[in-house]
C-alpha cells in the first residue's frame, strides 16, 4: 500500500508535513539534501502550519543560506607539512613525523601527524577533534549550565550533518565534532543555544529571551556563525 505524501506550499516555500501523535509541538528543519520539514501533532491545519511558517520566515532564510554557505566548494585540504588546521579559533601548522606514539597529535603548538598516515588525514583529525570535543565540551557545557541554572543529560559528538548542535530527548544535548574548529565564543553560543532548548523546545520568542539573558551578544556570535561557520568544516 502506497502512502501519500503531505505537502504544505507557503509563497515559494514548499515543506512535507511529518505528523506524529507522540509530537505536542511544531518544529521546522532543513535536511540534509536541502528538503524543508515540518512536524506537526495531528489535527493541527495547514492554515496553522502556514501562520506558523510565516512567523519563522526570518530564520527559515537565514538557515538556508547558512546551509547554502556551508555547501561551496571549499579548497582540498592537503594533508603535508606546513597545512594551517585551525583549534579553538587558533591555527597550527602540520609537521608529518616518521614515529611517535600515537597517529596525531598537538604538541609545542604544531599538529604532528605520522607520514604514513597522511593519505588518512582526515580521519584522524575528525577523531583527534572528537575525542577533544568530549573532554571540552563537558567542562564548557557544566559551566553555562551552572549560569543558565539548568541540568543537560550529558553530551554526545558526532557528525550532525549541517547542524552545529541539537537538544534531544531526555535532555542530551549533541555537538558537531567540528565546532571544536571555530573561536570558543562561538562554540559558547553553539553551547548556550541548546541549553536553552532545554525549556523551550522551539524558537519562540521567550527561546530567544532566554539565550538573551544568559548572553546578551548572542545577535552577533550568531551573524558570524552562519556568515563563517561553513569555512570551517573544510577537512
Amino acid at each position: 500500500m502506497s502512502l501519500t505524501l503531505e505537502r504544505l506550499a507557503v509563497d515559494e516555500l514548499t515543506f512535507e508535513v511529518r505528523r506524529s501523535a507522540q509530537r505536542k509541538t511544531l518544529e521546522i528543519t532543513l535536511d540534509r539534501g536541502g528538503e524543508l520539514i515540518i512536524a506537526a501533532p495531528p489535527g493541527i491545519g495547514q492554515e496553522v502550519l502556514a501562520a506558523f511558517v510565516r512567523e519563522k520566515r526570518f530564520w527559515l532564510y537565514a538557515k538556508m543560506a547558512e546551509k547554502e554557505s556551508r555547501l561551496q566548494p571549499l579548497e582540498a585540504k592537503e594533508f603535508v607539512s606546513g597545512a594551517g588546521f585551525p583549534y579553538l579559533g587558533r591555527s597550527y601548522r602540520l609537521l608529518l613525523v616518521d614515529a611517535q606514539e600515537v597517529p596525531l597529535k598537538l604538541e609545542a603548538g604544531r599538529f604532528k601527524l605520522r607520514r604514513s598516515l597522511a593519505s588518512e588525514g582526515r580521519r584522524y583529525f575528525v577523531h583527534w577533534y572528537s575525542s577533544h570535543a568530549r573532554t571540552w565540551l563537558r567542562t564548557r557545557v557544566r559551566g553555562w549550565a551552572r549560569r543558565m541554572a539548568l541540568q543537560p543529560d550529558g553530551i554526545e559528538v558526532r557528525d550532525l550533518g549541517f547542524r552545529w548542535g541539537s537538544c534531544g530527548r531526555g535532555g542530551k544535548l549533541n555537538f558537531h565534532w567540528a565546532v571544536m574548529l571555530m573561536p570558543v565564543g562561538i562554540v559558547d553560543y553553539v553551547i548556550v543555544h541548546e541549553l536553552a532548548h532545554l525549556e523551550e523546545p522551539n524558537h519562540t520568542p521567550a527561546f530567544w529571551q532566554r539565550v538573551s539573558r544568559a548572553m546578551p551578544d548572542y545577535g552577533q556570535r550568531k551573524a558570524w556563525l552562519a556568515e563563517h561557520g561553513g569555512r570551517h568544516v573544510s577537512l
